[in-house]
């Protein structure tokens, strides 16, 4: 597991900003049903970000996240994997992730998640003008993929995301660097067993020789899933990735509304 039952994001809570927050359900072009968390600002920014989870899908420090997004500003929506084998229902800290895991399928996924970029997008969802994709480990590889499936994204967002080929051969985010159409920022644990250093250095090396616009950060010592409030030996990390990613947002949706402006 990436994180304990009773984690929460290390970003405190901001009481004088406006939020409004609502569990949702959507549904995906090929009719599955899936639930999802929207977090909306009063003063929204334009910006949508989608927030890909970990293995757990739409768990409470998700959710958590996304009203820290909407105080600051950007309207957030948090989506669930796993509509199409668990249901839409709340779930209890026993919930068997592992099981409904290995039953993904990349196609559920970008289906799933092309509804959700649709609904930011929408009325409903708060006509957002600009998209990120921020996502965790699971989330955090299809984070930087998305950037390869034509949704027009304003940028990318991986923390501790696995870059390399999968075991069954699929290509990941360094195979497919070239076909990357939005900025990266990869945000990177130094002391990760699973993310070896080597792999972490082959992706950042690929983006550079694709061209693409990126920022590769490793926090040295830090363990994978550091962002989180009881890693208290890594509150530094965990408030540098947390300022890097709003001020990367902040970056790449001006880029976005500048060429719009010039358009």
């Amino acid at each position: 597991m990436c994180f304990d039952a009773d984690s929460s994001p290390p970003i405190p809570s901001n009481p004088r900003v406006a939020v409004s927050s609502q569990r949702l359900m959507l549904t995906a072009a090929d009719g599955n049903s899936f639930a999802a968390f929207l977090a909306a600002p009063e003063r929204a920014s334009g910006v949508g970000v989608v927030v890909l989870p970990d293995v757990r899908g739409l768990h409470r420090f998700y959710t958590e996240l996304g009203l820290r997004f909407a105080e600051s500003g950007h309207t957030a929506l948090v989506l669930d994997y796993y509509g199409r084998t668990a249901g839409t229902g709340e779930r209890d800290e026993d919930f068997p992730y592992k099981e409904h895991m290995a039953r993904l399928t990349p196609r559920g996924l970008w289906t799933d998640l092309s509804a959700a970029v649709s609904h930011l997008r929408s009325a409903e969802g708060g006509a957002c003008q600009s998209l990120i994709t921020v996502g965790f480990c699971l989330g955090g590889r299809v984070a930087i993929l998305a950037g390869a499936q034509g949704y027009g994204l304003a940028g990318v967002v991986g923390f501790y995301c696995w870059p390399a080929a999968g075991r069954d051969g699929a290509p990941g985010p360094t195979q497919r660097a070239a076909d990357l159409a939005a900025p990266v920022l990869a945000l990177m644990a130094g002391d990760d067993p699973g993310i070896p250093a080597a792999d972490v250095a082959a992706f950042e090396a690929a983006l550079a020789q694709a061209g693409v616009d990126h920022e590769v950060v490793t926090y040295a010592g830090a363990p994978h899933s550091f962002f989180d409030v009881k890693q208290r030996d890594f509150t530094e990390a965990s408030a540098d990735a947390w300022r890097r990613v709003l001020a990367f947002v902040q970056r790449v949706t001006a880029r976005v509304d500048a060429t719009a402006g010039t358009s």
